[in-house]
């Protein structure tokens, strides 16, 4: 799918250009094991993947919807997430080339899914079978007793539990192992990293 003017704009958000991918990606890429951070809105999923990834020397995935929805000078639509799956997974390809054994990734399609559902009763396909076409390593679920924080891109502050209960219920319903991450900063990154290590 095209994606407008939005990437050249996004090497400033991203930190470096973000190229068109290859159908094939590098073999090392194949082999680095995959966390990803999910969860619902204000959970600190961002905090612990920049954490995680300094930790392990290696590459973290941002999410691709905050570029790309900063960019948007209207409304979005559920199309748009379609972009945005898209989106989200050439960065991760991208940054798996280069990461150290391990990579984390700050959100994945899951995310995605769950938005929809939740705002307009449906996932599109595509975004469905990306889901079951991609392959992680371990989930790290982060629970809601986060301080709420406003931003103009979050929406719900009054369903964060509703939300976490749903995504709870689909982790379960998948094959991957999840940890729930709950508790203060510290308890959060041990928890993690334990959960990391438990794979290694």
């Amino acid at each position: 799918m095209p994606v407008g003017p939005y990437f050249s704009r996004s090497k400033l958000w991203f930190g470096r250009p973000i190229p068109q991918l290859s159908p094939m990606i590098d073999t090392p890429a194949n082999s680095v094991k995959r966390i990803v951070v999910i969860g619902p809105e204000c959970t600190g999923k961002t905090d612990l993947s920049e954490f995680l990834a300094s930790h392990y020397d290696t590459e973290y995935v941002p999410e691709y919807a905050r570029g790309y929805l900063n960019n948007l000078v209207r409304p979005y639509n559920q199309d748009d997430l379609i972009t945005i799956a898209n989106g989200q997974l050439r960065i991760e390809d991208e940054f798996a080339r280069t990461a150290k054994g391990l990579l984390i990734c700050d959100t994945n399609l899951y995310v995605i899914k769950i938005w929809s559902e939740f705002k307009y009763g449906e996932c599109a396909p595509e975004i469905l079978d990306q889901i079951k076409n991609r392959s992680y390593d371990l989930y790290l679920l982060t629970y809601v007793d986060v301080p709420w924080e406003d931003d103009p891109q979050r929406e719900h502050p009054d369903k964060r539990n509703e939300l976490y209960e749903i995504y709870l219920n689909e982790l379960r319903t998948q094959p991957v192992p999840f940890v729930e991450i709950r508790g203060d900063r510290d308890a959060r990154r041990q928890k993690a990293i334990e959960a990391i290590e438990a794979l290694r």
